[in-house]
């Protein structure tokens, strides 16, 4: 696999799982229990982080590699 394919999987894979944790976020208020509320709502804060982190990694990876070509 090529280094740009890798890089187009990865962040079509986050972008997916953004998207899917979008739907849990309005569905919480449902459970009607604010513990699990509060404890849900704290793992999607850190998932949310962790995705970003991976993109932004990828974001500087290309942005070094486009330099590297100057």
């Amino acid at each position: 696999m090529e280094k740009s394919d890798a890089i187009e999987r990865i962040r079509n894979a986050c972008n997916s799982i953004s998207r899917e944790m979008m739907g849990i976020h309005p569905a919480v208020p449902a459970l009607a229990d604010r513990e699990t509320q509060d404890e849900i709502f704290k793992s999607l804060y850190a998932l949310t982080t962790q995705v970003e982190i991976i993109k932004k990694r990828l974001a500087k990876l290309e942005k070094r590699d486009e330099s590297a070509e100057l």
